[in-house]
């Protein structure tokens, strides 16, 4: 099953900004499980758990933060640091927990709140940063900002000459089929901003499939 969003739109032009936060390894963010799996930046976490406040209250968030479990529970007990990196696994979980707690297990609503992020980045503290710029522009910022929020992810964009690209993730396991959704939101609405039409944004290689890797495939006019 292919997952895919197709949406019209014209939105104001605009500058994704590439992320300048630094993140450093140190031997307590490793994996409890190696130091080979997929990681994920702890400003990522604290990120995410701000969302959640923000759009639902501390109650809700220390409803879900009260029904993780084992290895999860373990990490997000303790105080999250921005530098560390962290379990992909914990940050998959903690959303499952989210949608199960807020959207009735329903994973499309991450599509629109991964696109707030986006959207926070692009009007919110950077908003002096607006420019104009192309959707292939874009999409290589995504991908710039995307690299520097995992390890062990490799993320390979290919742009087309016409208006298409694709964009490769190594390192994903079948599990993490969750942050598709998250994908996608954070390439639809970064591209509307910057003023793409006609969005098509499809998951031709989904993460669920396990392959050897997953491949996101965006259109526009």
């Amino acid at each position: 099953m292919l997952l895919s969003l197709h949406r019209r739109t014209i939105g104001p032009a605009a500058f994704f900004l590439v992320s300048s936060t630094i993140h450093f390894t140190h031997p307590g963010a490793c994996c409890l499980r190696g130091i080979h799996m997929p990681q994920i930046s702890g400003s990522v976490l604290l990120d995410t758990m701000k969302a959640v406040k923000i759009r639902q209250g501390d109650q809700t968030l220390a409803k879900i933060l009260a029904d993780l479990d084992g290895e999860t529970k373990l990490i997000f007990d303790a105080p999250i640091e921005s530098w560390r990196w962290y379990p992909v696994d914990a940050f998959v979980s903690f959303l499952e927990t989210d949608i199960r707690e807020t959207a009735d297990g329903d994973r499309r609503v991450l599509i629109e709140r991964s696109g707030k992020v986006v959207e926070s980045q692009l009007r919110g503290i950077y908003k002096f940063l607006v420019r104009i710029g192309s959707p292939k522009f874009v999409i290589n910022r995504i991908a710039t900002i995307h690299s520097s929020y995992f390890q062990g992810v490799q993320i390979i964009p290919e742009i087309e000459d016409g208006p298409s690209a694709t964009i490769k993730y190594i390192g994903f396991e079948k599990h993490h089929d969750i942050m598709e959704y998250v994908v996608i939101g954070f390439f639809l609405r970064a591209l509307e901003i910057c003023g793409a039409r006609e969005l098509s944004v499809v998951f031709t290689v989904p993460i669920s499939r396990g392959a050897a890797y997953s491949e996101v495939t965006i259109a526009w006019v």
